[in-house]
């Protein structure tokens, strides 16, 4: 049966079991959006920006780990979806995003909303295709989903040109996908599983070091069984959190620049590492001639790239982590002796009572820990947390008790302020049982806050908690312990009344400014089938500690700040 590209865009959503598009439509897509209005196979939601759609597939794809999807038009469609392509891109997270593009005839000669969309996107997908004849698309489609979800997961862009999108040819939509060039490694190498086995019972101090990979290839459970067979202490990356639960014995918490004191000093102190799908991301590291500077490092993971790049592996593992802990843990169960490490697990417990988590309360002022940590107690796994970008984002990682991988959805890599609320939208759409709350800042909020009517006629009835401190947090936290607080474009006392602009779009609104205020409204905001804004006034001069400065090794991690302004502001 013979179709036009664009119906074979809609018949591959279909045959690809997509349930909903995030997209924004414009002229050289066109024909797509044709087609969509006449299928109701899948939903298409509308988007108020094409970067929101793009998150919003992003939030979709790490709550519910399918594939998303997002469909932009030419020139500035694309482009203002870009940064969503280089967020997921920068956390392995698996999208197909398709752009019109205009007529092949048009290109390269500067016509209207033309744009190299596949030259921009080269350096921020995992692979890119330009359409040029409509026989090629069913399968450029299909080859497009196998290559977002196999191997290292990531974004592929399909730039289509409309006369494509208007030209007939036979659907056939293939099977499967044989790539002669393309073969992951998904088994990791018996005899350096053995090895890594052989070192674990040589080592007196090892360490578990849990990345966002651990997530991805949905070996959360595995992990945890390896944990609890050799007691081995573990650290996690910010994208790791809830593949180990927060209340685990032996999680040390998130490590690295604002890590735990007992998670950065395992790290300094560990003789053999064991890395999970982890990267060895410089907030992680730190200064890297003093990074795990006494251990040896097995390091596992599915992109053959990353082992080494950044720290050298002693035995690398080239695997699917899920793959190669079926093998690790037989051989763990019958040659690891846990009681080995007990001198290990007393030192690192030590290291947490001296310096647990904690942030000095107040009565007076609403403090952003206490706020997370409530959130926690009243909604714990019932919760998916999104995040913006800055101090909130880490107050989060830090506060809230997460127990189950995919429950935490933040930009790690690319650190894209904007995200959190649309990404909280792909989340509710994608996990419509779970409350999708989203911590922003009054910064943050600002950058996507139009998808507030998104939200509302779409009836993704998120949860944005708005940590304000009229300040650009993280950037003035900076400015104050490094640069003698020259607070430089970082007030942010001209802010709209978020409250009244959440009610404007159909919203609910709420401005606490209590204890006893935030618990009332957040709970009543979960009872509302309608987007909510919580503007929670927090103290202005808060600081996330603990903090690790840039360039330093992490045994020099700051527990303690004294800000000389905190309590001459604490109260504005």
């Amino acid at each position: 049966m013979k179709m036009t590209g664009a119906k074979i865009v809609i018949e591959s959503m279909i045959k690809e079991n997509v349930e909903v598009v995030f997209g924004y439509p414009g002229g050289a897509i066109m024909n797509v959006y044709d087609e969509i209005y006449k299928q109701n196979s899948f939903q298409h939601i509308l988007t108020r920006h094409e970067q929101a759609a793009v998150h919003a597939a992003d939030g979709y794809a790490r709550a519910t780990g399918k594939v998303g999807v997002a469909f932009l038009t030419s020139g500035p469609g694309f482009t203002n979806g870009v940064t969503g392509l280089a967020t997921a891109y920068t956390d392995s997270i698996p999208m197909v995003v398709i752009s019109g593009q205009v007529p092949t005839a048009l290109i390269g000669t500067d016509a209207f909303q033309e744009i190299d969309a596949v030259g921009i996107s080269r350096p921020c997908t995992k692979h890119n295709f330009l359409v040029k004849d409509v026989k090629d698309l069913a399968y450029i489609i299909k080859e497009a989903f196998y290559l977002a979800k196999s191997g290292r997961p990531g974004p592929v862009h399909i730039d289509i040109p409309k006369d494509v999108t208007a030209n007939l040819t036979e659907f056939i939509y293939p099977d499967e996908v044989e790539l002669k060039t393309y073969k992951p490694t998904t088994n990791g190498n018996k005899r350096q599983i053995k090895k890594a086995i052989q070192a674990l019972k040589e080592a007196k101090k090892p360490l578990v070091y849990i990345g966002g990979g651990t997530i991805l290839s949905d070996a959360s459970d595995l992990v945890r069984e390896f944990i609890d067979i050799t007691k081995i202490p573990a650290v996690e990356t910010l994208m790791a959190k809830g593949a180990l639960p927060s209340n685990h014995p032996l999680n040390l918490g998130m490590v690295g620049m604002h890590g735990t004191y007992a998670a950065n000093m395992a790290m300094s102190e560990t003789d053999l590492l064991i890395s999970f799908g982890a990267r060895f991301d410089d907030r992680v590291t730190g200064r890297l001639d003093e990074f795990a500077k006494h251990a040896k490092i097995i390091h596992i993971d599915i992109d053959p790239t990353s082992i080494s790049k950044i720290v050298k592996a002693d035995f690398p593992i080239v695997g699917d982590l899920k793959n190669v802990l079926k093998t690790m843990l037989p051989l763990a169960k019958s040659e690891i002796n846990p009681e080995n490490y007990e001198y290990f697990r007393a030192v690192v417990n030590r290291y947490n009572e001296l310096h647990p988590l904690s942030f000095h309360d107040s009565d007076e002022v609403l403090k952003p820990q206490w706020v997370i940590r409530k959130t926690g107690e009243i909604l714990g796994d019932k919760a998916i947390i999104s995040t913006d970008v800055g101090q909130h984002q880490m107050w989060a990682a830090q506060y809230y008790p997460f127990s189950f991988p995919r429950q935490f959805v933040t930009s790690g890599g690319l650190g894209t302020m904007g995200f959190g609320f649309p990404a909280a939208m792909g989340v509710k759409r994608g996990v419509p049982e779970k409350v999708s709350i989203n911590f922003s800042g009054d910064g943050s909020i600002l950058m996507n806050i139009q998808e507030l009517v998104t939200a509302y006629e779409y009836k993704l009835p998120v949860i944005n908690i708005v940590l304000n401190n009229n300040y650009l947090g993280m950037v003035r936290q900076w400015q104050t312990m490094f640069y003698e607080d020259r607070l430089a474009s970082t007030d942010l006392s001209v802010q709209p009344d978020f409250v009244k602009l959440a009610e404007a779009c159909g919203a609910k609104g709420y401005r606490v400014k209590t204890k006893t205020e935030f618990e009332e409204a957040l709970k009543e905001a979960i009872t509302q089938n309608v987007p909510v804004f919580i503007d929670v006034i927090i103290d202005r001069r808060e600081i996330v500690l603990p903090m690790v400065p840039a360039g330093e090794s992490l045994s020099n991690t700051i527990v303690e700040y004294k800000d000389p302004k905190a309590i001459e502001n604490k109260d504005n």
